[in-house]
């Protein structure tokens, strides 16, 4: 079994510890080390390269989001094989589309369940993307389902939205998303896997990644972290 390299970066003692200490009862999580402030973190990142980061947003020195921009400017195309999540008391949403804009992967509130963090950093380090669902209602802005919002045009098989950021007003334009990518792309944004996604709307696993490669052609984005992003920037939701 391939265990996962895990790196904290998080300022207050008693929570770092306590992360520590409640992640080292899997046995497929390994702590290779843990900072205190971000230039140590980004130092450890550095040297370590580990599988995954946990990263606070509120660092003393350097913020979360300023660590993670430094570390993928720095190293680069190389920085992408160290995974990020970041952990912070912030649901807002400019604080996540801060986070993910500096290329944090995947974004958790401090009250997350041991055993939802560690499944997070599982599914992280497997390279999708993990929303804390309290984070993704908050972002999506729980829009009810029979009054579509403004700006929104609604067909019986696809969406379009108008409205939106320039960068994506023309591929949402000329490629609207069906129904059923909709579905696939808001539990990307919640943070499910494809087998998640699957068995959540009875489909085969197959033709769920058959719409995920669809959905990023669309949205012309490189992973399914950018396809969140964009989501969430865009309104994306039925």
């Amino acid at each position: 079994m391939n265990r996962i390299r895990v790196v904290l970066v998080e300022d207050h003692d008693l929570t770092r510890v306590g992360l520590r200490a409640a992640l080292g009862q899997f046995s497929d999580i390994d702590i290779l080390g843990e900072a205190e402030n971000g230039e140590k973190g980004l130092d450890m990142l550095t040297a370590y390269k580990p599988d995954v980061a946990l990263v606070d947003i509120g660092l003393p020195d350097i913020d979360g989001i300023e660590l993670v921009t430094r570390f993928r400017e720095a190293q680069g195309e190389e920085s992408r094989k160290t995974k990020v999540v970041m952990l912070t008391m912030h649901d807002s949403e400019k604080a996540v589309l801060a986070a993910f804009s500096a290329g944090a992967d995947s974004y958790c509130t401090k009250e997350i369940g041991t055993e939802d963090l560690a499944q997070a950093i599982r599914e992280t380090s497997d390279g999708n993307a993990w929303i804390d669902p309290a984070i993704a209602r908050i972002v999506l802005g729980q829009v009810a389902p029979q009054a579509a919002p403004a700006g929104m045009v609604t067909t019986e098989k696809t969406v379009s939205i108008k409205a939106v950021e320039p960068e994506f007003e023309q591929i949402i334009d000329s490629y609207p998303l069906t129904e059923r990518e909709l579905e696939i792309l808001e539990n990307i944004v919640q943070g499910c896997s494809n087998a998640q996604i699957a068995g959540r709307l009875f489909i085969t696993v197959g033709t769920v990644k058959t719409h995920v490669r669809n959905i990023l052609n669309k949205l012309g984005a490189n992973d399914r972290t950018q396809a969140a992003v964009r989501a969430l920037r865009a309104g994306l939701i039925n």
